[in-house]
């Protein structure tokens, strides 16, 4: 799919009364040409599966750089009512929306009364929220840098575009700030490096002959890769596991070992009752290890523990 990219007469600001709703002049000046990576289901139809839009698999666009700045060139377009956008710069300039996103007595209040399914829902729509805000702030700032030369008062609604943006993700994202309790917080990070760093390693050793059909060796690889992988998590997380501990890698292994076991059980002849029965020591000794793995002693890092002072954003 594509949305032309076009530039709707501005709205005047007379038309919002005494306060001007900035979001909605979002939305109705700029509509971004995009274009998405998966194509429709029906052309994929006989031959595979159409994608299915999910957190793993998620829709992409694409912005056309070069084609905002040809739209927003005075040289090349002269339709360009500049007086609109100066005014719709000062609009910004002003900021109505500073006292917007105060997270005050009501907004705690009605956020404890929420329980049970309904408050995850409620975390789970902050969180969605939060992501779709900063990628709206990630557009806008690249949009403010690239169009400076060509026209810098656009650049500059852009630049404060981003600001709103990054408040709304900011604003949602303290929303749920109990997911950054220390401990927690330390306890999720781990877990979270864990389930990855396994899930590849086991996967990988699964398709070694690949790796050696390449040159690489699956397991010197795959160990460098979370090497690497875990000291960059730990510029960000509280806490990391200690990948560079020579029993994490023998853990790693030993669940390759168990895990071989668990797939040939699955190629046997037997029924799946007797099947289940044999898996069952497996799981055991591979929850076990993973178990042992999870409680090595983490290596406590990333800006968690860092910051001991109240976050400035800086626009």
């Amino acid at each position: 799919m594509a949305a032309e990219m076009a530039l709707v007469k501005p709205i005047s600001v007379s038309k919002f009364g005494n306060y001007p709703k900035t979001r909605t002049i979002h939305a109705k000046l700029f509509r971004v040409k995009m274009s998405v990576s998966s194509s429709k289901s029906s052309s994929n139809k006989g031959t595979k599966k159409g994608i299915k839009e999910s957190l793993l698999t998620p829709r992409f666009y694409t912005t056309d750089f070069d084609e905002m700045e040809t739209l927003f060139n005075t040289n090349i377009n002269k339709n360009l009512n500049e007086a609109e956008f100066e005014a719709l710069l000062q609009e910004f300039k002003t900021d109505y929306n500073q006292t917007h996103f105060v997270r005050n007595k009501e907004f705690k209040e009605a956020a404890d009364k929420m329980q049970g399914p309904m408050r995850q829902i409620f975390v789970e729509f902050l969180e969605r929220s939060c992501t779709a805000e900063f990628s709206g702030f990630l557009l806008y700032k690249e949009l403010g840098r690239r169009l400076k030369k060509t026209n810098p008062v656009v650049a500059e609604i852009l630049s404060l575009m981003s600001r709103d943006e990054a408040r709304h993700a900011g604003f949602l994202n303290k929303g749920t700030a109990s997911v950054l309790e220390q401990l927690k917080a330390k306890l999720w990070s781990r877990f979270f490096c864990l389930s990855v760093y396994v899930t590849m390693y086991l996967n990988d050793r699964q398709r070694s002959s690949f790796y050696e059909g390449i040159g690489l060796d699956a397991k010197e690889f795959d160990m460098h890769v979370i090497i690497e992988t875990n000291r960059t998590t730990a510029r960000i997380f509280p806490a990391v596991l200690d990948v560079e501990n020579p029993e994490f890698k023998r853990k790693l292994d030993r669940m390759v070992e168990i895990n071989t076991k668990l797939l040939a059980i699955g190629e046997t002849d037997d029924i799946a009752f007797v099947k289940n029965l044999k898996r069952i020591p497996l799981i055991t000794a591979l929850a076990s290890e993973l178990l042992a793995a999870y409680l090595m002693k983490p290596v406590d890092s990333g800006s968690v523990d860092l910051a001991e002072f109240e976050t400035q954003l800086v626009y």
